[in-house]
């Protein structure tokens, strides 16, 4: 079972990341939180693997924390919660939200979140609210992101618009969050869309 990873950095899209391990290329699925203190390609990344063995494929999902594994690990231990569900709710909020929304009962903060319903946010509220303790508790200061280049503002947003539908959201909503973004006219890179992005589309 593999659980960490540590190599160069040969690909890397919102959803997804290609580790050259000597020469060998894993592709690990990450949530937007891993994706934004990625470095560019070519450098060195390390990353927690949590390993998904279906019938028919095994998947790589990979942390860049343990705390962040862990949670995930929690996540998709309730019923409801796949894999895919667990990485989409590690996307549309960072760790220290999703504890705090299991932790003070915030089901509409969780429900916002694609693949989400009502029951299954009364599922996380129920299981978790006393195992995620312990990690809101060993909570630890994260460096700043790095900034992330793109090829061009266009590029930018037409990643930012893929990753978002990738997670679940619908088109349209996806869509004119996006052009909102647009519209402000700021200097933008696929890391500021998506927080924005996001940001619009949990209200």
């Amino acid at each position: 079972m593999i659980a960490y990873l540590s190599g160069k950095l040969l690909e890397k899209s919102a959803n997804s990341v290609i580790v050259d391990i000597g020469g060998v290329g894993y592709d690990v699925s990450i949530p937007l939180s891993t994706f934004y203190e990625l470095g560019e390609v070519g450098d060195d990344v390390q990353l927690r693997i949590y390993t998904h063995v279906r019938e028919d494929a095994i998947q790589l999902f990979g942390f860049s924390t343990v705390r962040e594994r862990d949670l995930y690990l929690k996540l998709i231990s309730v019923q409801g919660i796949g894999a895919k569900s667990g990485i989409a709710m590690l996307s549309g909020m960072n760790a220290d939200e999703i504890i705090a929304a299991i932790r003070s009962d915030n089901l509409a903060k969780l429900t916002a979140i694609p693949g989400v319903g009502r029951k299954t946010a009364e599922r996380l509220v129920i299981e978790l609210r006393d195992k995620v303790g312990e990690l809101a508790a060993s909570a630890a200061a994260v460096p700043g992101s790095p900034r992330l280049k793109t090829a061009g503002e266009a590029d930018a947003f037409d990643d930012a618009l893929s990753a978002l539908v990738n997670l679940g959201y619908q088109r349209n909503a996806a869509e004119k969050a996006i052009q909102d973004i647009r519209r402000e006219g700021a200097d933008q890179n696929v890391q500021k869309i998506l927080r924005a992005a996001l940001q619009r589309l949990a209200k």
